[in-house]
């Protein structure tokens, strides 16, 4: 049997708002700790931590961007503000004369290093502190619930 499509209720709309505007003030919280300690922004910490699990701390700009969910014209903005910076290189890839892939640099491999235990503390404190074992399960069941409907 399918369900009819209507409007989400008020009680529906009252969870739907705290869900997002929980998550916004999280993510808020947890950038501006980033930045603070780190200098990096979550877009930053994003491409590295990417980069940093790469095999050869190295990827094509195109998987990059659809590995991060960014579409490819922001990333090609973000990364030339981050090869400025020495925290990025570009490079052509050797496999397709056509592409280019991002590389890790020695001081975005350094400057990831310093942010990642702040940033995780930060995790732990605003987000897995505040909950039990049992929401913490329950969290990740909604979101892959939430992803998996999203990606159908």
């Amino acid at each position: 049997m399918t369900r009819k499509r209507s409007l989400p209720t008020a009680d529906e709309l009252r969870v739907w708002r705290e869900y997002i505007e929980t998550a916004e003030a999280l993510r808020a919280v947890i950038s501006a700790r980033l930045q603070s300690d780190s200098a990096l922004s979550p877009g930053d910490y994003a491409v590295l931590l990417a980069l940093s699990e790469a095999e050869g701390h190295r990827m094509r700009s195109s998987d990059l961007a659809a590995h991060i969910n960014w579409e490819r014209s922001r990333l090609s903005h973000h990364l030339g503000r981050m090869e400025r910076r020495g925290l990025i290189g570009r490079e052509d890839c050797v496999t397709d004369s056509r592409g280019a892939e991002v590389v890790l640099a020695a001081a975005g491999a350094e400057v990831f290093r310093g942010a990642t235990v702040p940033h995780l503390r930060a995790v732990r404190e605003l987000f897995v502190d505040a909950l039990t074992a049992e929401q913490l399960d329950a969290a990740g069941q909604v979101a892959a619930a939430l992803r998996a409907h999203v990606r159908s």
